[in-house]
C-alpha cells in the first residue's frame, strides 16, 4: 500500500520529465503552520505538484496541540490551508488525501468535519489507524494538490 502511494505520483513525475519538461523542487513554507519537528519541510512543490507533508493538530501560534478532536482535526486543516494558500493552491485543488487515526472508530465523526472543507469532485482518499502518531496526536493528514498557476 505504501509502495502505491509513492509510486503513482513519481510515475507522473518520470512521464512529464520524458516529455522534456524539466522540474525544479521548491521548498514551501509559511508560519501559517506549525515549524517542522523533524528533517523534513512543509511541503515541496514540483512542477505544479504540491506534496504536503503530514500535519497534526499543533497550533502554530502556541506550539501545543489543539484539545479534543474536532478542534485538532479543523487546527490540522487550517494548517494545510495555510501551506497550499503559500503554495497558491487551495483544497478545491487537492487531489489526495492520507489520513492516518489513533483510533479508528473516529472515522464517522472524521468523515463529518472533512465533509466541511471538500463538498464535491472529491480527491482520492485513504484512511488507516496507526498504532501512535507523533506527539500523540489523535489524527495526521498528507495531501498531494495541484497549484492554481505559477507563483
Amino acid at each position: 500500500m505504501l509502495a502505491k502511494k509513492i509510486f503513482v505520483p513519481l510515475i507522473l513525475l518520470v512521464l512529464a520529465s520524458c516529455s522534456g519538461y524539466r522540474f525544479k523542487k521548491e521548498i514551501i513554507y509559511t508560519d501559517g503552520a506549525p515549524k517542522p519537528i523533524g528533517p523534513y519541510s512543509q511541503a515541496v512543490k514540483v512542477g505544479k505538484f504540491i506534496f504536503v507533508s503530514g500535519q497534526i493538530g499543533i497550533n502554530p501560534e502556541t506550539g501545543k496541540i489543539e484539545e479534543g478532536l474536532e478542534a485538532e482535526f479543523n487546527q490540522v486543516m487550517e494548517n494545510i490551508k495555510n501551506i497550499l494558500k503559500e503554495a497558491n493552491s487551495d483544497f478545491s485543488n487537492v487531489v489526495k488525501v492520507t489520513i492516518f487515526l489513533k483510533d479508528l472508530s473516529h472515522f464517522d465523526i472524521i468523515n463529518k468535519l472533512y465533509s466541511n472543507y471538500f463538498t464535491n469532485e472529491f480527491p482520492a482518499r485513504e484512511t488507516v489507524e496507526v498504532s501512535r502518531l507523533p506527539k500523540d496526536a489523535k489524527v495526521e493528514i498528507s495531501v498531494i494538490a495541484i497549484s492554481k498557476g505559477s507563483k
